[in-house]
């Protein structure tokens, strides 16, 4: 199929969901590649848009910000400002890096959802869903736990058992619960909009299989796989009160559901960015669309949002779909929930200025087309060995030479030997080899493709040894270091994309300017008598001691979450029944619950025992906000000695289980029972 050809190039990265910082594997999966595209396109001189927001709505944020007793607000404006910082220390140059709580996105979403519901697109459906009658509303599949049918985990959650991975609908749950009231749902009627993917499934194909068969394959052949499986309507809302209302009549307490929202970000985004022709990123058929994302995004952007698109009828398609693999960690995959992970926060304060470092490593190992590993040993390897061995140590000794035999000054290039012609051979194809692997998303390649060219240059110093030459002949030394530092120039322009913090850095020793991505693999780019800067290290070594502190870091986290998931604490000595008759245990309603002044651990409590109420102080207050158990029933200790605790009597003790981490879990009766019921 031959190329075509555009005036212009729109690059959007997947927006990273807001409730939480950002790791190397976004960075690796989605962030670098999409940043070396846009550098080189840029270098080329070509008309770029690079797009870039946080993705701030969805019930696990509004999951979170109850558990911290906040409110969803709180919880993206903190991690949107983490997140940005993050991407902005990487060197990650969007033109733009926006939200989905702004007011061009409520507006520009609610006008997409508005146009397709007054084309007639959706189809509306009515169906049961869960309703927590007492916190009145209907609840999101991760606001019902249950027990799994399959593990008999007694926390599954209703789209997912963490237990055994396997993947759940809340009806499938046994004895479901709200975590809203702790009560138990009942089923409800509610209706909602739903996208008709399954009629666009022969444009799809048509679009996917016969038209971009140069995707990757591993975005290929997940799209085949959905649409061989035939596609099904999907719901576009949602009964939630977090996220930009659904703007129709009789959609009261429902939001657009985030899927739908969040790629509509690209463009209120871009509209933010360019609000007078914005239209010609978005609809001129001559704009080159690319979406870079993570597998798991695949769908989304490839099945989902071109329906979206098509069903408007006046937006461009994505040209490219360059998905990622997953990368894992030490031969584990990164988990968020278990802190298994290199945050980028917290990288740079512990390896600060060593941006590049990470960059070329996670591009070395990229996960292009299947998933792939990083380790902090291969981090040290490809550092030592490879940065600061091939092409710190060319540049320095290049740089170094020129400052001792000819006052840093760019000395005269003289006859050209056959070796140096055949140097000069082996890099004028740079710039076709490095385009033909970055036009493709070859970035891995590519970079690899860069690291030779040091390499020639660190063979040909090492071969003509210009140190030894001095004493004989300046006139050869001369030349091979006009020949070293032209190569150094090229290294400046090649390196740009993957390197930017120690291109910058080279090209000031350099005293260089880059003219651009099409002098790449030319000789003239530094003229005899140039006045070069002061050398300097471009790359440290980085020492043992640094890399066991990290891979102890991991493996401290790995012991602990160890201990949290098989820790049992040991049965104590056995005692009789008589004994254990004399514990007189009930269940009783907590009518108040407060914070105990000046003690940060402890709650008071006053229960509703049946037998005309009671005081009890519990030390659970790191674990539980005061509101979440007003209401509740728990169970307590009804006949323990009253003691003292601040100065406020305390009749009794409520009943909590500790994890192995230390985490305390109030104990509740499954079903409410009348006030000072025995447990027995």
């Amino acid at each position: 199929m031959e190329a075509k050809h555009f005036k212009r190039t729109l690059i959007t990265s997947a927006l990273p969901y807001a409730n939480g910082p950002v790791h190397i594997g976004h960075l690796a999966g989605v962030y670098v590649p999409a940043d070396i595209y846009a550098r080189y396109l840029r270098l080329k001189g070509e008309d770029v848009l690079f797009i870039g927001g946080s993705d701030e709505h969805g019930v696990p944020i509004t999951i979170r910000a109850k558990k911290e007793n906040v409110t969803p607000q709180d919880i993206v404006d903190r991690f949107h400002r983490i997140i940005k910082k993050s991407f902005e220390d990487f060197g990650i140059t969007f033109d733009i890096y926006s939200r989905t709580t702004s007011k061009t996105q409520h507006e520009t979403a609610s006008g997409f959802f508005r146009t397709l519901y007054d084309k007639g697109v959706f189809v509306e459906k009515t169906s049961e869903q869960y309703y927590d009658g007492e916190a009145r509303q209907f609840l999101a599949d991760r606001y019902i736990t249950g027990t799994c049918p399959h593990c008999g985990n007694e926390n599954a959650y209703g789209d997912q058992c963490e237990a055994c991975g396997t993947s759940l609908s809340p009806t499938d749950l046994k004895n479901p619960n709200s975590t809203i009231s702790g009560s138990s749902p009942v089923m409800r009627e509610t209706k909602h909009w739903y996208l008709p993917l399954d009629r666009y499934e022969p444009f799809l194909r048509q679009w996917i299989l016969e038209e971009h068969r140069e995707w990757k394959p591993n975005v290929y052949g997940q799209c085949k796989s959905w649409l061989d499986m035939g596609l099904q309507p999907r719901a576009v809302s949602r009964d939630l009160d977090w996220g930009i209302p659904v703007p129709v009549e009789g959609a009261e307490g429902k939001v657009l559901y985030v899927w739908f929202d969040a790629p509509i970000g690209y463009i209120s985004n871009t509209k933010e960015l360019r609000p007078g022709d914005w239209e010609k990123w978005w609809k001129d058929p001559e704009t080159k669309l690319v979406h870079f994302i993570g597998k798991d995004n695949i769908v989304f952007h490839c099945i989902v949002f071109p329906t979206m698109l098509k069903a408007e009828g006046s937006f461009i398609l994505p040209e490219n779909v360059p998905a990622n693999e997953f990368l894992n960690l030490e031969g584990d995959k990164i988990s968020t929930s278990r802190n298994w992970a290199v945050w980028l926060h917290e990288y740079l304060e512990e390896l600060p200025g060593k941006q590049d470092v990470l960059r070329y490593v996670l591009t070395a190992n990229a996960p292009e087309t299947k998933d792939n590993d990083c380790t902090w040993k291969d981090f040290q390897a490809r550092n030592n060995n490879e940065l600061v061995a091939i092409l710190g140590n060319f540049v320095n000794r290049a740089l170094v030479l020129t400052g001792k035999y000819f006052e840093n000054k760019v000395p005269e290039c003289d006859e050209l030997t056959g070796y140096d012609e055949e140097t000069l051979r082996e890099f004028a194809d740079v710039k076709t080899n490095l385009e033909r692997l970055l036009d493709t998303f070859h970035f891995r390649d590519a970079q690899k493709e860069a690291m030779n060219l040091a390499r020639i240059g660190n063979k040909y110093l090492a071969d003509t040894e210009p140190w030894k030459l001095a004493k004989t002949d300046m006139t050869r030394v001369a030349t091979i270091l006009n020949i070293s530092l032209q190569i150094a120039a090229n290294l400046a322009i090649a390196f740009e994309p993957f390197l930017p913090f120690s291109m910058e850095k080279l090209s000031k020793m350099l005293r260089f300017e880059s003219p651009g991505w099409n002098w790449l693999g030319g000789t003239g780019l530094l003229n005899a008598g140039h006045q070069l800067g002061t050398p300097e290290l471009l790359f440290e070594k980085i020492e043992d001691d640094v890399i066991e502190r990290q891979v102890r870091k991991l493996l401290d986290t790995k012991k602990a979450n160890e201990a949290a998931e098989k820790q049992t604490a040991p049965i104590r000595e056995t005692v009789s029944f008589d004994d254990f008759t004399k514990l007189d245990i009930r269940v009783g309603t907590v009518i108040e619950c407060t914070k105990v002044p000046k003690a940060d651990k402890l709650l008071q409590f006053k229960i509703d025992d049946g037998l005309g109420g009671r005081t009890i102080i519990s030390g659970i207050a790191k674990y539980y906000n005061p509101e979440e158990l007003t209401g509740k029933q728990v169970c307590f200790i009804a006949n323990l000695a009253p003691r003292k605790l601040k100065g406020i009597v305390s009749e009794g003790m409520i009943l909590s289980a500790e994890n192995a981490d230390g985490n305390l879990a109030v104990v509740m009766p499954e079903k409410n029972v009348k006030p000072g019921s025995e447990v027995k």
